[in-house]
């Protein structure tokens, strides 16, 4: 009830700015259902969303951060592995580990295999973060790309010089014209 409310309200504004400005409106351009269906294909294929947007520049990004954080997730975790079983060889006799030639001891291996664990915990949390902001970022682009901006909304810098009674300053003027 409200989304219908705010979509009508919404179409009514740029209808009056339209008829204000004497030009025509095409109601295709604004699409509602448009950042859901980026955030949607984001959520399916990370990267989508962007392409969605035609935002393809993003999408090399999105692989890049993904790609990198799966990337460092793998290594830690084969590092973990091996610093365990080094461990665990030990403990059970075994003298054929390969840190035997590099004189750790058993309390290197474990500050070893903890340094991992914690790093492809980290790695971890980079993935799944990476993946919500890709989702994240469709939606929101999809939703600036329907902001209304044109000539009636401006924002522009001004300098007042002063006179004998005022004070010089610097601001911000926000015109909005109907």
């Amino acid at each position: 009830m409200i989304n219908r409310f705010f979509t009508t309200f919404l179409i009514t504004l740029i209808s009056i700015s339209a008829i204000s400005q004497e030009k025509e409106i095409v109601f295709d351009e604004l699409d509602p259902s448009a950042p859901s269906k980026a955030a949607f294909y984001s959520a399916v294929l990370p990267g989508l969303g962007q392409g969605f947007n035609k935002k393809y520049w993003k999408i090399p990004i999105v692989y890049a951060a993904i790609g990198t954080s799966i990337y460092s997730y793998d290594f830690n975790q084969k590092k973990y592995w091996d610093y365990r079983n080094a461990y665990k060889s030990r403990k059970a006799g075994y003298k054929n580990d390969p840190y035997q030639n590099l004189i750790l001891d058993d309390d290197r291996l474990l500050d070893g295999a903890d340094f991992h664990k914690k790093n492809r915990d980290l790695s971890m949390v980079f993935i799944v973060g990476f993946y919500i902001l890709n989702i994240l970022d469709a939606n929101i682009d999809s939703h600036l790309k329907q902001y209304n901006v044109n000539e009636s909304l401006t924002l522009k810098p001004y300098l007042n010089n002063g006179d004998e009674l005022t004070y010089e300053s610097i601001g911000l003027s926000l015109n909005l014209n109907f």
